[in-house]
């Protein structure tokens, strides 16, 4: 039977693996002893129900396929090197699919949960003693998580710190987004600071309570009881060896044909964030990758090509403010248009892909 090695349990490691599980000898490697919906995980931060429902375990996954808890130490062809005593795992086809790494609470990494539960709880209790808390930067993760500590902690002042001229900048979003945005936070008496950012690092680390003072660029002086890190993304291919240094961005995406073959490798395939398909790096692209791979792989173990090919989607965002707060940008008819709290909610800030991933990991019929 056709070996295949999948490097990395998100959602596009996930959904490739239970994709070919019927067809093929798979395996996945992921360093976490459980699956981590972090999709909700700026939820978890503020909300200690939510703060264990974003573990789930990966032992219904696959019925025929195996899971493999290590670290990936190197790549050579379709072999990869495990840690903890696992060794060469030798492969047909090699699927990376190891996402990006981005700073606590949005991600974690921690292999294990319970001391990623830990680090949680700690923050939490912090947060509930905080008078003022500053977020440091102001896209996509920052936005969010000012609106989950908002929602959490009405009482709490919170300053948002972005250094380019407006929120949301680095995307292509319409203005309407932007201006829904903005005013929600106003409503929400948060602190919008755009233009400036840190002349030097809080002397504490983010999630920690200790009050402290800090100079922006554009010469004010910052007091908060705490700050959040929200940027900093990048992808997770350190494991990857020199042989990928001319196919390796200086970001760590690498790249991929239309296919999402791994350019000039041979049998290595890439799915999600660790791509350079010029989209946003989020968990539903990840998915779709996992989708085309999938179908390519499939119909080269029956004997024919890889003939399906990734066309990346418009710029689309959910995000929500708390549980019932934030905008999202989606598709209408062919039309990018921008709706308010009430479909976000139902799109993804009252769930936050919970019960996908539930469904996903076998969890939930």
């Amino acid at each position: 039977m056709v070996r295949v090695t999948i490097v990395g349990g998100g959602y596009g490691g996930v959904t490739v693996a239970k994709a070919l599980d019927d067809v093929a000898e798979v395996t996945l490697v992921e360093q976490k002893d459980t699956f981590v919906n972090h999709a909700a995980a700026l939820r978890a931060a503020v909300d200690r129900e939510w703060a264990e429902k974003i573990f789930m375990p990966y032992d219904r996954l696959l019925t025929r396929g195996r899971i493999v808890q290590g670290t990936v130490l190197a790549v050579r062809g379709t072999t990869v090197e495990v840690s903890g005593g696992v060794g060469a795992i030798e492969a047909d086809h090699l699927i990376l699919a190891t996402g990006t790494v981005y700073p606590f609470p949005a991600k974690h990494l921690e292999s294990s949960s319970v001391v990623a539960k830990a680090r949680i709880e700690r923050m939490h209790t912090n947060l509930e003693h905080a008078g003022r808390v500053l977020v440091v930067g102001g896209g996509d993760v920052g936005i969010e998580l000012v609106g989950e500590i908002t929602s959490a902690f009405p009482e709490v002042e919170v300053v948002l710190l972005e250094a380019a001229e407006d929120i949301l900048a680095a995307k292509d979003y319409k203005p309407e987004l932007r201006q829904s945005i903005r005013r929600q936070l106003e409503q929400r008496g948060v602190e919008v600071i755009t233009g400036e950012t840190l002349a030097a690092l809080p002397p504490v680390d983010p999630g920690v309570l200790s009050p402290f003072r800090v100079p922006t660029t554009g010469g004010r002086r910052l007091e908060a009881d705490m700050w959040f890190r929200a940027w900093g993304s990048a992808a997770a291919t350190g494991y990857l060896g020199d042989d990928y240094d001319d196919i390796r961005h200086y970001n760590g995406t690498i790249r991929v044909d239309d296919h999402l073959r791994v350019i000039d490798h041979p049998g290595v395939w890439a799915i999600g964030d660790i791509t350079d398909v010029r989209e946003s790096k989020r968990a539903d692209a990840a998915r779709a990758h996992a989708r085309v791979v999938a179908a390519n792989i499939r119909s080269l173990i029956c004997g024919g090509e890889a003939t399906t090919a990734y066309r990346p989607r418009p710029e689309l965002v959910v995000l929500p403010l708390g549980p019932d707060g934030g905008a999202s940008q989606v598709m209408r008819d062919g039309v990018r248009v921008v709706v308010g709290p009430e479909e976000t909610a139902r799109f993804k800030g009252a769930d936050l892909f919970l019960g996908y991933a539930a469904k996903e990991l076998g969890l939930e019929d």
